[in-house]
């Protein structure tokens, strides 16, 4: 079950708040995490590298380098993102012996992750280079099964596909979108997780070619996070729907999460709420 409820963070459209832990790591104070939610982020951060410098083990450390690493997230800032989360790869570099099940398919997440972040900042070349890493750290799994492999094909050509769509190419990004249906249908036991993730990704892709109506159509079929909220928002103001456009930046402004979807959504909706 660990392994299944972590499936979807890296994409940007997991549930909020299921984060793995690194062994004897802890969660950093809460009072960290709402401050990044109330915007106050370098108080957030010297709360967390608090945590980071009293660590009493390497797991309890690289639990704490990854929540600043959100906190970067926070602020759109992809380079300080993912030199945190390269931080906590690091970590699982150094459990690949003991844990090599769970080692690389966590190196691969954080990979993903930092990408995620990078993208949503609009750095689509380190959001690129991201994803590859993670696919290729995921990969590495030793007897990766079937299934785990398809999941790693199905996130590298999700993302291939969204970033193409930002820089308007419509060509490469319908190639990715088929790539990463090819590797949906691959899998057996994780394909009935992975399917809400697939409009998601057709209605991201539609909204960033200006094809709106699809975009309305396809998110309103994908999972509900904040992120999606805010896409949706704005899809649906592209469509002139100003009211429904506000409700969901309301719920989205309201996220308690610590994780990427929820690091670009509140900042992004308080500002469209002022």
């Amino acid at each position: 079950m660990y392994v299944v409820c972590r499936i979807a963070l890296a994409i940007g459209i997991a549930s909020p708040a299921i984060y793995a832990q690194p062994p004897g790591g802890r969660f950093a104070p809460n009072q960290g995490t709402q401050l990044d939610l109330e915007g106050k982020g370098a108080e957030a951060r010297a709360i967390f590298q608090k945590a980071i410098d009293s660590a009493q083990t390497p797991g309890a450390r690289a639990n704490a380098e990854r929540n600043m690493a959100m906190s970067w997230a926070f602020e759109g800032n992809c380079k300080n993102t993912a030199e945190y989360e390269q931080k906590v790869i690091d970590y699982w570099v150094s459990r690949e012996k003991e844990d090599p099940g769970n080692a690389f398919y966590q190196q691969g997440e954080m990979a993903d992750e930092a990408a995620r972040v990078c993208i949503d900042a609009g750095d689509l070349n380190s959001a690129a280079e991201w994803y590859r890493k993670g696919f290729d750290l995921g990969s590495k799994e030793p007897g990766i099964s079937a299934d785990r492999k398809a999941l790693w094909e199905f996130r590298l050509s999700h993302a291939e596909a969204r970033i193409a769509a930002r820089r308007g190419d419509r060509e490469r990004a319908a190639k990715y979108v088929a790539e990463a249906k090819a590797a949906l249908e691959k899998m057996a036991m994780l394909r009935a997780q992975q399917e809400a993730f697939f409009p998601y990704l057709t209605g991201y892709v539609a909204f960033y070619l200006g094809d709106y109506k699809t975009a309305a159509a396809d998110l309103e079929k994908a999972q509900d996070d904040p992120f999606i909220q805010c896409l949706l928002g704005q899809t649906y103001e592209k469509l002139g729907q100003k009211d429904r456009a506000m409700e969901l930046y309301r719920k989205a402004a309201m996220a308690r999460a610590h994780n990427p979807p929820a690091a670009y959504a509140v900042p992004f909706a308080r500002k469209k709420l002022s």
